[in-house]
Order: C-alpha cells, then sequence, then structure tokens
C-alpha cells in the first residue's frame, strides 16, 4: 500500500496521462478504500490540482511539457540572462553556495565566473562546465546517477552528498510555480534532492521566469513557507506579486 504522497502522486500521473481518473479503478489499483480515495481526490481539488466529477476526477491543469536542456534554453533566454545576472550580485565573496541544475541557473552560472572566493556545489553538468576553470570558484560535484533529459545528478549519492555541508544560499531553478501547492519539478528523484537542499540552506531563493508561474509539474519541491526570494522577469502578473507578497516572500525583478 502506497504512503498518502506516493498515493496522492500516482493519481496525479493517472490523471495527466489519462485525462480523467475514477475512484472505483483507484480503488482497485492502490489497494485503499473508497473513502481515502475520496478524501485524496478531494484534497487534490483543494489543491488546485484537480477537479471532482461523479464517481472521479479531471485534471484541473494542464503540467508543463519538459523540454531537452537545449530547448529550455532558448526558451525565454533574454529574461533568463537577467534573472542570472541578477542572481549573481547577491553572492558575495566567502559565501557558500548551491547552485541547481537548469537553464535559468545557467545563466547565473555564466555571470558567476568573475566572482573570488566562493565556493559552488552543483548537480548540474552544464554548471559544473561552466564554472570548472573559474578561477575564483572551487566546485563540488554531488555526485550521483546523471538523468541525461536535465543533465542532471541525482539519486541517494547525491543526497548523501548534501548531509555534511551547511550552505549560505540555495538558488533552485523549479518547472513550476504555484501558490496553493508551491514550487515544482517533472522527475520524483529531482524534487526529493531539491528538497534535500532546501534543508542544508539558511535561504532558499527561486530562480523562474514568468511563464512559471501558474504551471504545477507532477512533484512538488516544497510548499511556499520555505522560499525567501524570487527572482523573476517584469512578465510576472500582478494576482502573484500579490500573492508572493502575502506570503512574506521578497520578490526581485530583473529589468
Amino acid at each position: 500500500m502506497a504512503q498518502t504522497g506516493q498515493r496522492r502522486a500516482l493519481i496525479l500521473k493517472a490523471l495527466t496521462e489519462h485525462g480523467s481518473v475514477q475512484v472505483n479503478e483507484l480503488v482497485r489499483q492502490l489497494g485503499v478504500s473508497a473513502v481515502t480515495i475520496r478524501n485524496d481526490l478531494s484534497t487534490l481539488e483543494a489543491q488546485g490540482l484537480a477537479i471532482r466529477s461523479h464517481g472521479g476526477a479531471l485534471p484541473a491543469r494542464t503540467p508543463p511539457t519538459e523540454h531537452t536542456v537545449p530547448q529550455k534554453d532558448a526558451i525565454n533566454h533574454d529574461q533568463k540572462e537577467r534573472i542570472g545576472a541578477l542572481a549573481a550580485s547577491l553572492i558575495k565573496a566567502g559565501e557558500n553556495v548551491i547552485i541547481d541544475s537548469g537553464t535559468t541557473t545557467i545563466s547565473l552560472a555564466r555571470h558567476l565566473r568573475a566572482a573570488q572566493n566562493v565556493t559552488v556545489m552543483t548537480n548540474g553538468l552544464n554548471i559544473a562546465w561552466e564554472l570548472s576553470d573559474a578561477p575564483g570558484v572551487d566546485l563540488i560535484l554531488t555526485g550521483g546517477l546523471l538523468r541525461k533529459q536535465s543533465l542532471s545528478l541525482q539519486g541517494l549519492q547525491a543526497e548523501a552528498c548534501l548531509q555534511s555541508y551547511s550552505f549560505d544560499k540555495l538558488f533552485l531553478g523549479v518547472d513550476g510555480f504555484d501558490l496553493k501547492f508551491g514550487v515544482t519539478t517533472h522527475h520524483e528523484a529531482e524534487a526529493s534532492l531539491n528538497h534535500k537542499m532546501v534543508e542544508r540552506a539558511r535561504k532558499v531563493i527561486v530562480l523562474a521566469d514568468a511563464s512559471k508561474f501558474g504551471c504545477v509539474s507532477l512533484h512538488r519541491i516544497v510548499q511556499l513557507n520555505r522560499v525567501h526570494t524570487v527572482i523573476t522577469d517584469a512578465g510576472i502578473s500582478q494576482e502573484y506579486r500579490d500573492g508572493l507578497f502575502a506570503a512574506g516572500i521578497e520578490v526581485l525583478i530583473a529589468d
């Protein structure tokens, strides 16, 4: 029998793949009672991820498509470069930081090449390559299993690597950012590693261009109460500006 979080992730996956789910079928597949499934569907509806229907549920929204790294890098490239430059300006000499894998975070790495006396841990191969010859940056890779779709290292080895470190800041790339559900990514192992990163950093800074707001990917990294700062572009809606302000999250706009 799957635990609550795993079970709800499986229900979301079924919603995404099939366009609807039925209570009776989920009872059979997951080995729990109809009452439990109905509670799961009610919770997903409250989070804005499902719409209850007679005998089951429908998806409330379509999750964003996962692209390859080159495809991602080309999407909103100019905005990502400005976000990366602003993020790099927040890193001070002597700080220890984590830079998550991603194409907005690779822009941060490009603008960090001239930094002095900075230690960077990353799970992104492209980020490690970008900083490999930066003379003022000491570089640590997490290790782990390579996920080729995102050029990211992940898994138990990567998570275990984090346990003996403490970092000043985490710069986190995300696939979705929702005011109710939190920050999300496409892949379960990446979400798990990102959650561990959040635990090891004193300040969590999310880098997200405006297209990420209102999107929900399958796997939640953390809820918004774990996020301190969001760096984005001027395309962010007033709804999200107000929502982030209400949540006590600092919003920096990269002009």
